[in-house]
């Protein structure tokens, strides 16, 4: 289990229990996290559970493959750290990770 923390855009801070083998969108579903909206369940298949991820743990978390990359063209604001958090999966190394929410989802 992996404690991740999640910003919101104006600075509030949600820090939650994720299970290992689920993905940080889940994780943020579960919990009520405002600003993930999930509209495809997780199917790589939109944009609007695109998060940022800290400085600190980008090269823990890893880089997108190429479906995840051809998806965030439709995320708003995508920047080098960006990520769907549909395609990050939470295991103990995660423990602390800090994730941003954009304004907006795409």
């Amino acid at each position: 289990m992996a404690k991740i923390t999640f910003i919101e855009y104006g600075g509030a801070e949600h820090v939650v229990d994720a299970e290992n083998g689920a993905s940080v969108m889940e994780a943020a579903i579960k919990n009520m996290v405002p600003g993930i909206d999930a509209d495809c369940g997780g199917a790589c298949a939109c944009a609007t559970c695109h998060v940022y991820v800290d400085d600190g743990w980008r090269e823990k978390v890893g880089k997108p493959e190429a479906m995840e990359e051809s998806m965030l063209d439709f995320a708003a604001e995508p920047k080098e750290n960006s990520r769907l958090s549909c395609q990050i999966n939470v295991s103990d190394a995660l423990d602390g990770l800090i994730v941003r929410l954009p304004e907006f989802q795409g």
